[in-house]
């Protein structure tokens, strides 16, 4: 068992702390030779002040096509660790169109009025299938899991002057149905990654089954409260809110005290 150290990296909307990460963009050395090899996942922790960029990942397919072999899409997911009032976010378009009318409406700097803006709370859950235009609102905090990627075409940034990738973002974006916006519901999988809500009062154990491959790692992220915990009978070990440990395959860990804890998998 690993207690990984996070990556920061300042945005001029705010930061993010990359948790767990073996991409070569942020790689933990640690983490990366524990595994003896690349993790399928990258999880952060993302604090706006201000909002993102309205922007899009290309899936598998189209990252391929638009960036070369490989390269992977990027499809993840939010869980909402912290919310202002009136925090809200983009998830998806407010309607079906086409590439000419995004093009056109961008360039008329009319975008806003095609996003689907969506008010947000605490424990709130957001899928964000590849190909999905999402922006993350000022004054929220997240724990994303995502694919290994770190790939994203800007769409629109609302005024700032950045770079924008117009052309791959229109041609990464799927027009699909999207999930309904609500609080996590316990459990949650998809082809790329599964996460499970645990609450602990008292004590709580796991097994990590499977071949001593990477993509077998199991993340543990503490949400809230604090406790002790340990691998395989050894030295109890202080944790508290925000920490996250890595569980590698053929290790058991017990975790002892009152907290909440999110159990995150490669499927």
């Amino acid at each position: 068992m690993i207690r990984l150290d996070s990556l920061k990296f300042d945005k001029v909307w705010g930061y993010e702390k990359w948790l767990a990460s073996t991409h070569k963009a942020g790689v933990q050395k640690e983490f990366l030779s524990a595994l003896g090899g690349s993790y399928p996942l990258l999880v952060k922790i993302i604090k706006a002040d201000s909002s993102l960029s309205v922007q899009v990942h290309p899936d598998d397919d189209t990252a391929v096509q638009l960036e070369g072999e490989g390269n992977v899409g990027k499809t993840e997911c939010w869980y909402v660790l912290n919310a202002a009032p009136d925090a809200q976010l983009v998830y998806g378009l407010n309607g079906t169109y086409t590439a000419e009318e995004l093009k056109a409406a961008i360039d008329a700097n009319k975008l806003d009025s095609y996003l689907n803006l969506v008010p947000v709370k605490k424990d709130d859950f957001i899928f964000i299938p590849a190909g999905t235009v999402h922006a993350i609102g000022g004054g929220l905090t997240l724990l994303e899991v995502q694919q290994s990627c770190d790939i994203t075409y800007r769409l629109y940034d609302w005024g700032r002057p950045r770079e924008l990738h117009i052309e791959k973002s229109l041609k990464s974006i799927k027009n699909s149905q999207l999930d309904k916006i609500s609080a996590f519901p316990g459990e949650f999988s998809c082809p790329y990654f599964s996460l499970e809500k645990i609450t602990v009062n008292g004590g709580w154990s796991m097994f990590a089954s499977g071949k001593n491959t990477p993509e077998n790692c199991r993340l543990l992220f503490i949400l809230d409260g604090e406790g002790v915990i340990k691998a395989n009978g050894g030295t109890n070990e202080k944790i508290s809110k925000n920490d996250i440990f890595a569980l590698l395959p053929g290790e058991k860990v017990t975790v002892e005290g009152h907290l909440s804890l999110m159990k995150i998998s490669a499927s």
